[in-house]
């Protein structure tokens, strides 16, 4: 499926449905070998995935992360669940262990939040959608590492997305709070992934080391982007640009993965994230928007 077909008009709203005479089941692993991957690109699913980021793409598109927007009730509701789960972290120390990666003891934050999860849910869904959560919660299971590996990628990224997706199309999130899930909900799951990478030590999932986007993200990069395009000052070549970078990772997505990533690798930005660097000298954040969701599409 191309760029084009997916791609939504500047009308297109997501697509939502009634719960009413959905049957919820339990999400189960289904891509399993490389014939399975060529028929997950051609479902139904995959389709509305990808329309899924391509429509919260074109929303977000100049929109700093803190630009005021239309945001639900929902929407707050998801942001304080996110800071509860942060919150077990300063509960849950790293333990001493002689691994250098991989603590134990995110296999116990994780256990709280299968332990918690459900009830949280109860919390933000109204009470006729809770038949929803048993589908719903195992992607937010799946969202934050996997507790046996003690690593995270972008398929618990994916995880991730996919339950902000399941919110729209159950109509707990509203049309209207396209942006705020993006700089408000995906945002705040960003900052706490991060805080679980470092605290955790965790290991990047299916990484392909300096020929990758990124370690662990790639989804930022594109919603990131979007947020740049016709920005007055800042073009691709300015996000290798320290000064740039310091002064509004805290405004836009991408600067804010650019920061993260300067912080945690040591070395010249050309050597440990060459993908980046290359992206760098494309001559507009449209193109680097497309050329990404292209990348993205490839991979997925």
């Amino acid at each position: 499926m191309s760029e084009s077909e997916l791609e939504p008009s500047s009308e297109t709203q997501h697509t939502y449905m009634s719960p009413e005479p959905h049957e919820f089941v339990v999400p189960t692993k289904r891509v399993k070998t490389p014939n399975d991957l060529t028929l997950w690109k051609r479902s139904e699913a995959y389709y509305e995935y990808m329309g899924f980021i391509l429509a919260l793409n074109q929303a977000v598109q100049g929109s700093a992360l803190d630009s005021e927007c239309s945001q639900s009730s929902a929407v707050d509701s998801i942001v304080q669940m996110l800071n509860k789960f942060d919150e077990w972290i300063a509960e849950i120390p790293p333990t001493e262990q002689p691994q250098r990666f991989g603590n134990k003891s995110f296999r116990t934050w994780h256990e709280r939040l299968q332990q918690n999860a459900l009830e949280e849910l109860k919390q933000v869904l109204p009470e006729d959608l809770h038949r929803a959560i048993p589908e719903i919660v195992q992607y937010l299971y799946e969202s934050f590492g996997n507790p046996t590996r003690i690593d995270y990628g972008t398929g618990h990224e994916m995880a991730f997305i996919m339950f902000l997706c399941c919110l729209f199309k159950i109509n707990v999130f509203e049309h209207e709070d396209r942006i705020a899930v993006v700089i408000k909900v995906f945002n705040r799951y960003l900052e706490l992934v991060r805080k679980l990478q470092l605290t955790y030590r965790m290991e990047p999932a299916g990484s392909h080391g300096v020929w990758s986007l990124d370690d662990y993200q790639f989804v930022p990069f594109i919603w990131g982007s979007a947020q740049l395009i016709g920005h007055p000052r800042i073009e691709p070549r300015h996000f290798v640009d320290p000064g740039i970078v310091e002064s509004f990772s805290k405004k836009y997505m991408f600067l804010g993965c650019i920061d993260f990533i300067s912080k945690v690798k040591i070395g010249p930005f050309a050597e440990h994230s060459n993908q980046l660097w290359n992206v760098s000298a494309v001559s507009s954040w449209s193109k680097v928007n497309s050329g990404l969701i292209k990348m993205y599409q490839a991979e997925k």
